[in-house]
């Protein structure tokens, strides 16, 4: 089964949850005993990020070493042509539509097109917007910020990248944000948006959860809780919030 296939699979039955993991945050042991966690507790996919800086080889192993240890998806989701592996199941080809630099929309994309279609990769088209404050996405691609409170040009930039042909909409307010995009937002993205939206940043607790899946979101992004001490639980409090 493609991974597209899997997802519009497990959104029949209600919220998806996505484990995101930075190769560059903790070794490829570390990352694929994070992953293996995530799996046991309900994730249902594992997500990979390609940010600059990001070398081959900390890919490779990375990937490897998670692959040895899950069952379900694992999606990669690269900045660019510098750091690629095809070990993934499918790669989220996706745009930053609100960034002023050419290379997050398209520049870094075009380094790694013919390479994806040669290989054969599952490809999944991801309108990515930013929302404030950002944080190391919005610094790096000179982003122009969507504030929080400018919920009509959140949703003319969501539709845009549906009349684009984007399978989905992924609303992110960066690692380490201190709050979840807010719910008005998602409620006013969601009226308008025909395909699944996606909402990841500053999803901590279970109580943010709820509100991002009861606001609309159909498939929920967390990160950073599974860098520190007792993220087991707290990633179980979560998906309890999500799957209830």
């Amino acid at each position: 089964m493609s991974v597209t296939q899997y997802l519009k699979e497990k959104l029949k039955k209600g919220t998806v949850h996505i484990t995101l993991i930075d190769p560059m945050k903790q070794s490829p042991d570390a990352a694929a005993r994070l992953a293996l966690t995530a799996q046991e507790v309900g994730s249902d996919l594992i997500l990979v990020t390609g940010l600059n800086g990001l070398s081959q080889r900390n890919l490779l192993e990375t990937t490897r070493a998670i692959k040895e240890k899950i069952s379900i998806p694992l999606v990669y989701s690269p900045a660019g042509g510098e750091a690629l592996c095809f070990s993934f199941d499918a790669f989220f080809f996706g745009s930053l539509l609100n960034a002023k630099n050419p290379y997050y929309f398209c520049g870094g994309q075009a380094q790694a097109a013919i390479i994806l279609k040669r290989m054969e990769v599952e490809t999944i088209p991801v309108g990515y917007i930013a929302v404030e404050p950002g944080m190391k996405v919005g610094d790096a691609a000179n982003v122009d910020l969507i504030s929080r409170d400018n919920y009509w040009m959140a949703t003319n930039y969501a539709v845009a990248a549906e009349l684009f042909g984007m399978g989905y909409v992924y609303f992110e307010s960066g690692v380490n944000a201190a709050q979840p995009i807010p719910a008005g937002m998602i409620r006013a993205v969601k009226k308008e948006l025909s395909v699944p939206l996606i909402v990841g940043g500053g999803i901590r607790t279970a109580v943010d959860a709820r509100r991002v899946r009861q606001a609309g979101a159909d498939m929920v992004v967390t990160g950073t809780i599974i860098e520190n001490a007792g993220y087991r639980e707290r990633l179980r409090s979560i998906l309890s919030a999500l799957k209830d």
